[in-house]
């Protein structure tokens, strides 16, 4: 018997975070930057960071682990 951990893809689930995480980060830096043009880039960090965490925990990931279930997890 396979057990579930084996299953599941790490690889794959990578990928597919880093699909997501890729274009995400982006439009927060188009957001961010002109709105914080005189800060440092630790400010400027200060603000992504807790964004792009919250959106990830319960965005993206949720989303990717949801969508590709049978992707990430082929055996089920």
């Amino acid at each position: 018997m396979i057990s579930t951990a084996a299953r599941f893809s790490r690889l794959r689930f990578a990928l597919l975070v880093l699909a997501g995480v890729y274009p995400l980060i982006t439009a927060i830096l188009y957001v961010v930057f002109p709105l914080t043009e005189e800060w440092e880039i630790w400010q400027r960090t200060l603000v992504i960071a807790p964004l792009m965490v919250a959106i990830m925990i319960w965005g993206l990931i949720p989303g990717v682990q949801k969508r590709f279930r049978r992707f990430l997890n082929p055996a089920q």
